[in-house]
């Protein structure tokens, strides 16, 4: 976690477009000062059950149609989750990055997205989505071209537990 600096008391305009990462991406109209909350994650409330049960069917979807979006769900906390994958949740299609510009906070029940460094008009914002490293980190590779890139979308704990196992495969 990054240190607060002061919100600014507006929230930051932002536009859907084409992304150069994965299909579309969220970018930022105007400058987003370090430490702003920039966007609220929204979706239906599920319990960490049915959250499961969704993402598992999400990532078959995923695995027979790489362009589709994976899974949009967010642990809220360990009783329920949020479901993104709803049309008003304009957040969903922030995309993964392995030098982000952007962190997710749950903030008194809300998720949202906060800048981590200023980020300027034009700019994409992007977060790491923190995936576990497991037997399908295969299942998403990473596209976001940053030069500290790890091929996939894992969280930062597991980079060097990845460059292990690429290693071992590269043999």
């Amino acid at each position: 976690m990054h240190p607060r600096k002061s919100i600014t008391k507006h929230m930051p305009k932002v536009t859907l477009r084409n992304s150069s990462i994965h299909n579309a991406g969220i970018f930022a109209d105007e400058h987003i000062a370090e430490g702003t909350r920039i966007i609220q994650y929204v979706g239906e409330k599920i319990t960490a059950k049915e959250a499961e049960r969704r993402k598992d069917a999400q990532l078959e979807n995923h695995r027979n149609d790489q362009d589709n979006g994976a899974v949009y769900i967010f642990e809220l906390n360990k009783r329920y989750c949020i479901d993104g994958n709803v049309s008003y949740n304009t957040a969903r299609h922030i995309n993964h990055s392995c030098d982000p510009n952007a962190e997710t906070d749950v903030i008194r029940g809300k998720i949202w997205i906060i800048a981590i460094k200023d980020i300027k008009a034009g700019e994409e914002i992007t977060y790491n989505y923190g995936y576990d490293f497991d037997e399908n980190y295969k299942d998403h590779p990473c596209r976001c071209g940053a030069a500290n890139c790890m091929s996939f979308i894992v969280h930062y704990d597991f980079w060097p537990q990845l460059q292990k196992a690429l290693k071992s495969n590269n043999k």
